[in-house]
């Protein structure tokens, strides 16, 4: 499964955000099993922002980072204690803006199975890996569309476990399933299955920043 998913994202494009705003940067950790994982991590209940949320590990850049990618690596550390000399870097996908104002850039990186992952308790419930095939076989719950420049986004919506990924986290998987395993989904294209209409209050949480 994993065999060209280096090589596809080492020959992808992604788009780099020509607005000046804070920079962040997530890492889209794999795990490396006979069945591939992919992490994920769920925000604190007590946080002010993003509380109870599903996200991949990540944050601002810092003063003393020289590039995002260090900001990936050191806010997974941080968060989850992944050290990065164990993360094998498999490509980078495409900027988005989150609700916030974060220019957020994410890379995609392959890790060892059983590492000895700690939860950082000030900012994360929990860390879990769902397996890739939930999502390369498109296991959506539903798809929330959302309207941005006057033209629909279909953003897929994922229920596992009793976790719920959507928003900016399923935007970001959608490309790597377009772009790193050739999967027919995109955020342009209406897919089968129940649809779920967000209110205008609620556009600024996408990208096309880009542009």
């Amino acid at each position: 499964m994993l065999e060209n998913l280096r090589e596809r994202l080492q020959a992808h494009r992604p788009r780099r955000s020509l607005l000046q705003l804070p920079e962040a940067a997530v890492l889209m950790p794999i795990v490396d099993r006979p069945e591939p994982t992919l992490l994920l991590t769920r925000r604190a209940a007590h946080l002010n922002t993003h509380s109870g949320q599903v996200a991949f590990p990540g944050g601002k850049r810092e003063a003393g980072d020289p590039d995002l990618l260090t900001t990936a690596l050191r806010e997974s550390h941080e968060e989850i204690a992944l050290p990065p000399y164990r993360v094998e870097l498999l490509g980078r996908l495409s900027d988005v803006v989150s609700l916030h104002g974060l220019r957020v850039t994410p890379y995609v990186g392959l890790i060892p199975p059983d590492l000895p992952l700690i939860p950082d308790p000030t900012e994360l419930d929990a860390i879990f890996e769902v397996p890739l095939a939930h999502f390369l076989e498109d296991r959506r719950h539903h798809t929330d569309v959302i309207p941005v420049d006057g033209r629909p986004l279909y953003v897929p919506n994922y229920h596992v476990d009793g976790q719920v990924i959507w928003g900016l986290s399923a935007m970001m998987l959608v490309e790597l399933l377009a772009e790193g395993f050739g999967c027919p989904v995109s955020l342009d294209r209406k897919p089968p299955g129940r649809l779920c209409y967000f209110p205008d209050r609620l556009l600024r949480i996408q990208q096309q920043a880009s542009r």
